[in-house]
Formats: structure tokens, sequence, C-alpha cells
């Protein structure tokens, strides 16, 4: 079980730690009830912290931003020498948390995306784990008022879960895990494209490509509509602004959240 410790990426704190003590911390804040907003990071998630000092702050206040990408593992080495023998992809976080989850007794919720592909992705997880399942419900894919923030909370505390699992996306997950961190009391996974990836509607790169940083250039051919300027233009941005740091010519310090953020949860 690796945990080195927590250090800024262009502003972004990101923690050196391994999948095993990962899914250790969040198995056991949802043991006890405790929160634990989680976050599976990769350039994109960085770059939206980098380019909105508001967002950024959100980030920092997160319990646990793990490397996701190959590139925010190597910056991890590159600024502060910490090397890992892996990333922390989400969609493999997200199926070593649903197995200790399951293996405890532990109920999981499942909110974001649309209703088939929660569907699919929640009849998967009990196949695989025989999870429990509390309950499920899509993405509204708008923002939602206080009261219907309210009764989401009351929804999935009632169901008996003991942890989330958030697909809507990045930024709109990140915010989400931040914004009901203290309302739910227990961890949050924001895990994206895990939901599609193991619900069988998406398909994921080949691992020979995720091993070499290389997952972007996958997934920009399946959705290149979609994709293109997060990964043509953020990902050499992310690589020069990196380099910044390492040279010393720029430094950006983590800023933990200030309590000025704006309620902008995405349901």
């Amino acid at each position: 079980m690796i945990n080195l410790g927590k250090f800024p990426i262009l502003g972004v704190n990101v923690h050196a730690v391994d999948y095993a003590h990962a899914v250790a911390a969040i198995a056991s804040a949802a043991a006890v009830g405790k929160p634990c907003s989680v976050s599976a990071l990769a350039v994109h998630g960085v770059m939206t912290g980098f380019q909105d000092p508001v967002h950024s702050r959100r980030l920092n206040g997160l319990d646990l931003v793990v490397p996701d990408g190959q590139p925010v593992r190597w910056a991890l080495k590159w600024l502060h020498g910490k090397a890992l023998p892996d990333r922390v992809y989400g969609p493999n976080l997200t199926l070593f948390t649903a197995k200790a989850m399951a293996e405890q007794g532990l109920p999981v919720y499942l909110y974001g995306s649309t209703a088939p592909v929660l569907e699919k992705f929640a009849a998967n997880l009990k196949a695989k784990f025989d999870l429990r399942i509390s309950g499920m419900e899509p993405s509204k894919f708008r923002r939602l008022d206080q009261s219907e923030r309210a009764a989401l909370v009351a929804r999935i505390k009632a169901s008996g879960a003991k942890a989330v699992f958030v697909g809507l996306g990045c930024p709109r997950q990140e915010v989400w895990a931040f914004e009901y961190r203290e309302a739910l009391s227990m961890p949050i996974l924001a895990v994206g494209a895990a939901f599609d990836f193991h619900a069988g509607t998406l398909p994921q790169a080949p691992a020979y490509l995720q091993k070499r940083g290389l997952e972007w250039l996958f997934r920009l051919v399946q959705e290149p509509k979609r994709l293109w300027r997060r990964y043509l233009i953020l990902n050499p941005l992310y690589l020069w602004n990196v380099a910044l740091q390492f040279t010393g010519l720029s430094r950006r310090a983590p800023l933990p959240p200030d309590g000025t953020e704006k309620i902008e949860s995405y349901g």
C-alpha cells in the first residue's frame, strides 16, 4: 500500500498513492459513514483547475485526488520525484472499490449518465461482485435547485447507500463531489467514463496505448467532435505549463476552499 503524500501539479494537489491505498480509504470511510470525496484526474481534470481558480479550490477540497492519467503520474515524478508503479485509473478504481464494498456488504448508489447506461452498469457490477445497488438515477443534465438538491440527498440517505459512484463527466462530477460531501457524509467516487466503459457502451483503449499515455488518441478517434478541443489544445498546454513549473519559471501554490465557492452542482 503506497501513500507518498499530496503534491501540487499546476496548483492542484494530487495524491501519490496506489490502488490499494485509495480503495482502503474509500472502504473504511464507507464502513463508518465518514465523508470521503474522491476524483481520478487525468490531464483534462488538472487543466480545469489550472484554468479556473475557483474550481482549483474545489479540487483541493476533495479528500483524495488520484493520478488517473499517465501524464499526471509522470508529472508527480518529474516535479516531485514521486514515482508510482502505476496510475490509479478511474475505471479500474471503480471495479476495485465495488469489489471491496461487496465483500463488506456495503451498498452503493449510482448517480449520473443515462438510464440505459445505469441499468447495464448496475447489472454488470452485480454479476461481477454481487454488489448491492441500493438505488440509481440518471442525470437531469441541468443544474438542480435547492429543493431538488435536498430531495436528492434525502433519497440517497434513505436508500441505505454507504457510498455514491458519480458519472457526470469532468468537471461537473468533481463539483458534485465537493458540494455534496458534507450533506451525504459518505464516500463519493467521481469516475466519469467508467459508467460507459463498464456498461459496455463505450470501448476502452487497448492496454498498450494506456501504458504509453496514448489513451487520449484512442478516445479522440472514437469521439472527435466532442473531444478534439480537450486533447489537441489542453494536452500541449498541460505539458508546457508542467515544463514551466519544472524549471521554476511558473509556480502556483495550491489554494484550499475559502467558503466563497458558489453552488453550481449539475444534476
